[in-house]
Parts: structure tokens; sequence; C-alpha cells
């Protein structure tokens, strides 16, 4: 028995060739095997097997039978699975034992999409909370017809093709006999239903885009990066079914003197070196405003000083963190020869030993004092 050879190998094309590229390869080999043109005598058989390669991969549903089952397909020992679509061997297995296609299922209620709203707040909002009103633009149930499409007035009606069953029944005859399978009705697209005069708002989609004004609280104590799900404020629903969620992304501003750190804010405080060593009251900025803040004697650079309460709201729990001051010694700039040499005595005045940093010698600060009153 002779083996007959791959149509696209016959054609010199690959499999995912598209229909313009096989009609060129045709051409290319009926202008050089035509016997009109080509006396030799392998030429009028090439021909002949172009023209058949060709018939069959010109054609879109003899190419899907080929493509599937291969030369057995051409010769009626194929299925003729024309017009029908699978989604693998179970809907295969559905179509000849009995089975019901997912695909051909009456469309039930469907859940609207999620939507997404960036929001920027201050660095204080975050740290207290705040209220806000923001414009969300979402796809809505359209008021004019009460989300139906039809033009008000007028009513929808059940599907005349499948009874509004949503399916539609077809029959195909195979080498097994003559089977029967549902598939969604291609008239009202699994809706069941059809509309004449569609609303002339929604164009009979039923839903329609709208800008909507949605109020959140937003709680104390939440960070960049934090997401707050508004339900229901989504796309609305498909076929009854409920809306989709929005979900608020929150950015926070930056502060020009504070950072946070979870609860904690932190910020810096400079003072000079006679405060260090004799300790001041100084003003320093909070998120309550100006406060005092009583800086000890001897403090080092680097040294904090914790103000419990003052921090950012806790976004779990009662209370607020705490607003820790990080100290930063300033040596002085610009000084007068006269205040060079006081500072020279002060410094040959000392009994001979290195201060070290964050040594605390109370015959220092004592000179210190004498020196700058």
């Amino acid at each position: 028995m002779e083996t007959k050879r791959d149509y696209y190998e016959v054609l010199g094309v690959e499999k995912n060739a598209d229909p313009a590229e096989i009609k060129k390869a045709y051409r290319k080999m009926a202008r050089q095997f035509h016997p009109d043109v080509n006396k030799e005598d392998e030429a009028e058989a090439k021909f002949k097997e172009a023209q058949e390669a060709y018939s069959i991969l010109s054609d879109e549903d003899k190419r899907y039978q080929y493509d599937n089952y291969g030369h057995a397909g051409m010769n009626g020992q194929g299925f003729d699975f024309n017009g029908m679509e699978f989604n693998g061997f179970g809907d295969i297995f559905d179509m000849f034992f009995g089975g019901r296609s997912a695909a051909g299922q009456k469309q039930g209620p469907i859940r609207g999409e999620d939507l997404r709203y960036d929001l920027r707040i201050s660095f204080e909002e975050a740290c207290f909370g705040t209220e806000k009103d923001i414009d969300v633009v979402r796809i809505e149930e359209c008021e004019a017809c009460d989300g139906t499409g039809a033009k008000p007035g007028t009513d929808v009606e059940t599907c005349s093709n499948c009874g509004g069953s949503g399916q539609e029944t077809v029959v195909q005859q195979t080498p097994f006999g003559r089977f029967q399978t549902s598939r969604t009705c291609h008239v009202c697209q699994g809706t069941g239903k059809t509309i004449k005069e569609p609303c002339g708002e929604c164009d009979g989609q039923g839903r329609k885009r709208n800008k909507k004004k949605i109020h959140l609280n937003i709680p104390g104590g939440v960070q960049k990066g934090a997401r707050l799900r508004v339900s229901s404020e989504g796309d609305a629903g498909y076929y009854g079914g409920p809306n989709g969620n929005l979900y608020v992304f929150i950015d926070v501003k930056p502060h020009k003197i504070f950072t946070r750190d979870g609860d904690h804010i932190h910020s810096t405080v400079s003072i000079d070196f006679v405060q260090a060593a004799l300790g001041d009251d100084v003003l320093v900025e909070s998120l309550d405003g100006e406060l005092t803040l009583e800086v000890p004697g001897e403090t080092q650079y680097g040294d904090t000083i914790k103000l419990k309460g003052h921090g950012a709201r806790k976004l779990r729990g009662e209370g607020r963190g705490d607003h820790i001051f990080h100290m930063e010694v300033v040596t002085p700039t610009n000084l007068s020869d006269e205040q060079k040499e006081q500072l020279k005595s002060f410094r040959e005045g000392l009994t001979g030993k290195q201060v070290k940093p964050h040594a605390k010698n109370k015959g220092f600060f004592e000179k210190v004092k004498d020196v700058f009153e």
C-alpha cells in the first residue's frame, strides 16, 4: 500500500502556515510542475500531488480534519466534528457518552470586577486618621432600564431559539451513530432572553459607566502601602450578580522633619555644647504642635529623649506611640579671639586627662560653666 506524503511537506510549508503562505507555495509549485510547462516524467505526478494538498489545506474544515486525523480523516474514516468546539478529551467523552458541556449551561449570576483607587494622604493624616470623599468611575446598573437592557416601556422576551434555557441542541452524525449535544445558544449568548428594542442609555447592555462619590473613613495609624477594602463599591455584576469591591491603596507624603517607625515618630534636635553640658529646656516640634523638651545635663551626641504618647495612633489597640528625639550637638563657629582664648584656658585647666566620648567628669562641666558665665 502506497503511503501518502504529508500535505504540508508536499507544499513545503510549516503546519502553522497561514492561508496566504499556503496559496503562495501552491502557485509556485503549479508554475514549476504544470504539464504544459514541465515535460519531465514526474512533473505531472507532482502537480497532481500539489493540487490535492492545496485542496485540503486551503479549506478550513478539511484542514482541521486533516490536522486531527491525517489522511484517514480524508478517506471518510475520521470523525466529522465540523462546526463543533471541544476543550479537550473531556468534552469529546461527554459528547459520545451523554455528558453535558459546561459551555452549554445557562449564564448564572456573575460577580462584578474589583476596582483599585490610589489615594495619597499627608503624614499627619496617616498618624491620626482622616475622612475623605473620592470620585470613583465604575460600571453600574443602568437606571433607565433597571439593568434589563431593554428600552423603557418594552419587555425582555424569552429567546425563541432555546426557549429560555440558554442552550441549543446540535445533532451530529458520526461513525458511531447519531449524537445530540448542547452548546451555548448563539442567539441569546446563554442568557435565555432577547431584546428587540435596546435601551438608548446603555445600548442594551443593562450597565453603564458612571462616576460615584464615595466617603472613606481612614483609621489612624495606617502605613504607606496599606490597602483598605470598601465592600460592594466595585463594578456591578452580571445577570443579577453582586458588585465587586473597591480597594483603596494608601500612599503617604513624607514629612519635612519627622520620620516614622510603626507607631513611633523620630526627629532630630540640635543643641550647642553648652546646652549639652549644662542641660536646658528647648522648644521642639511634635505632632501635637510646639512642646518644651527638657534636655538633661551631660547629654552626649546621639542620645535620645523619649516623649511617651506623642507618636502615631495605634492601628490596632488603643493609645499612641512615642516621639523619640535624637540629640545632635552642634560645634560653635565664628568664635572671636577672646572666646578662643577662653576655651584654651579652659582646656589647660583640665586635669590633663583626655576627655573620652560619653565620659562624665563633674569638674569639666563646672569649668565650662565658669568660662561662659
